[in-house]
């Protein structure tokens, strides 16, 4: 399904450059499919707005190539922006109030960063309830990344993350653990998920709140949830939308952060993405960096083009088959007026009549 290139928003032109698909507007009108509208709440800290845009975009339109997306980006005025930042969401993104009028057919909702792990006291909470209480009522499904997850489970379901204590970070294998919901019917009943948290949600606390656990792993935990009618909330708590370099980049920016002195530790590496040869090609960068920082002089940079040559994607086949089949389900049930949820006769406590 291609994306619907509906204004000049740069995101666009750098995915056409990458070849994804995308349609532009003109050529849209004039094919008789009915387009899907969907929305982007980018909750993502300023230098990740962009690629996190680029990464969502690039999952919805590779997970079909005959309807067409039309993506609609907004955000929090509560979040804190650079003036770069404020800029591009003024000139691209759209109010909530005007998305909130027009409808959609689908929500997606990003992580963001925070300080603590009690995300009630953000002061993007209130705000993000808002959307979310909207989007339930109006949108025919929502689906939520991380952070995001985190503060549904709270807010629906009266199920608070706990922490951690430790970052969850890397690339972990995970089971299809229910193989009749058709969210993952048709993909690897095994497959990686990259994570990067300090908090979770248990397999425990879905449970308790109803929900459906479909995919989890037994080292980093449930990864993909829906709500229990099946369709309205779908919840990740992994990163499937990663680019192949986010977690090595990740690590760059904490790496930079103790050559700063931000932070007192060296990083340790995320978990299954480096090869062997490549974690020996970042001991010796460390090694250099240090004796660098001991002696009062500028630390060498990381050599990021070399490890990213050797990083392997071994999730983005499976993202894609979820989000298609998300998307296919959405289509199957959502009304022709982005405004109304469901056709006609379609059930809202059970959209796929999987209770049946």
């Amino acid at each position: 399904m291609p994306i619907v290139a509906h204004n000049d928003l740069p995101a666009f032109e750098r995915l056409r450059g990458e070849g994804q698909n995308i349609l532009p507007s003109d050529r849209a009108i004039a094919q008789d499919i009915r387009e899907l509208h969907i929305g982007l709440l980018n909750m993502m800290p300023d230098a990740a707005l962009a690629a996190t845009e680029r990464q969502f975009f690039r999952l919805v339109g590779q997970s079909n190539q005959i309807a067409q997306f039309y993506v609609h980006p907004f955000t929090l005025d509560e979040l804190p922006r650079s003036p770069q930042a404020q800029a591009h969401i003024e000139r691209w993104y759209e109010p909530f109030g005007q998305v909130r009028e027009q409808g959609l057919d689908a929500l997606i909702i990003t992580g963001a960063n925070v300080a603590g792990s009690d995300i009630a006291q953000e002061p993007f909470w209130r705000p993000l309830m808002e959307v979310v209480d909207w989007a339930c009522e109006s949108v025919t499904s929502t689906l939520c990344s991380c952070l995001a997850t985190h503060a549904v489970m709270q807010f629906r379901y009266g199920q608070p993350r706990g922490p951690l204590g430790f970052k969850r970070w890397g690339v972990y294998a995970h089971r299809v653990v229910d193989r009749t919901h058709p969210l993952v019917t048709s993909v690897n009943t095994l497959f990686d998920v990259p994570h990067s948290r300090f908090n979770e949600v248990s397999r425990e606390q879905f449970d308790a709140a109803g929900a459906r656990v479909l995919a989890e792993s037994e080292t980093a935990g449930v990864h993909l949830a829906v709500s229990g009618d099946g369709l309205r909330l779908v919840m990740f708590q992994g990163h499937p939308e990663y680019d192949t370099v986010s977690l090595l980049k990740e690590y760059k920016r904490e790496v930079n952060r103790f050559a700063a002195g931000a932070r007192p530790d060296y990083p340790p590496f995320p978990e299954n993405i480096f090869s062997r040869k490549s974690a020996a090609v970042l001991e010796e960068y460390r090694h250099m960096l240090e004796h660098e920082l001991d002696r009062g002089r500028r630390p060498p940079e990381l050599p990021e083009d070399r490890i990213a040559a050797t990083l392997d994607n071994t999730w983005r086949d499976t993202a894609e088959g979820v989000i298609g089949n998300w998307m296919g389900l959405i289509y199957r049930v959502t009304n022709n007026d982005r405004r109304i949820p469901f056709m006609p006769g379609v059930d809202p406590d059970d959209p796929l009549g999987l209770r049946r």
